[in-house]
């Protein structure tokens, strides 16, 4: 099958993330409870609303420390909120310059200011891009838009913003809910799951034969 457009996530696909780093981090710095931030009430409360742009750094700051019951200064806790994230591998970078030559293609992100920050400062020293905006044809982040994944909006957002065919629409995400979503909307869709990377499903900026795109 061929596309005219593919739609990248960021976590888990262009970057590995592992959150048990940002658990293990808060608890070096004295937290109890660092498991706080897998539970569905910090998860839909904070966590969420931070990757929507509800919540600034700063009140996101306040909560963390408000539920830690220590006053974190704002680099601890950016640092062990930082630590979930990977470098940008070099090869993904490669990928996705070699996919941008046959398709026109999207990033669609949930994510937040503070990881922002730092994967962007990765994106411009290290490979020369000012923003993604310059890697990627359009890139959209949770927390720019006030929408996030898997509510249905982002994703009509995107479609309409740039007319797009879901028939002629990939898109690539390794969670399967933000996957559903996408299939509601006729998106063709692949689910990367782990040890995939996205250099598995590629190859000279196509994709391989075979693929289990649903």
């Amino acid at each position: 099958m061929d596309f005219k457009t593919i739609i990248f996530d960021f976590g888990g696909v262009v970057i590995d993330i592992d959150p048990q780093l940002t658990i293990d981090e808060f608890k070096k710095l004295g937290m109890s409870d660092s498991d706080t931030f897998l539970k569905p009430g910090f998860i839909n409360n904070v966590i969420r609303k931070f990757e929507r742009g509800i919540l600034t750094p700063e009140v996101f700051r306040d909560k963390v420390r408000a539920e830690a019951g220590i006053n974190f200064t704002d680099q601890q806790i950016d640092d062990a909120w930082n630590a979930l994230l990977f470098d940008i591998p070099a090869e993904r970078i490669e990928v996705i310059e070699e996919v941008k030559e046959n398709h026109k293609i999207l990033l669609l992100s949930n994510s937040n200011e503070i990881h922002y920050d730092l994967y962007v400062r990765d994106l411009q020293l290290r490979f020369g891009y000012r923003e993604f905006d310059e890697l990627f044809d359009k890139a959209y982040f949770s927390f720019d838009l006030h929408l996030s994944k898997p509510d249905v909006e982002i994703y009509e957002f995107v479609m309409y913003q740039h007319k797009l065919n879901p028939d002629e629409t990939l898109f690539i995400d390794d969670n399967i809910d933000n996957i559903n979503t996408a299939k509601s909307l006729g998106w063709k869709t692949f689910h990367l799951e782990s040890p995939n990377r996205i250099r598995d499903i590629f190859t000279k900026g196509r994709l391989k034969k075979g693929l289990d795109i649903k």
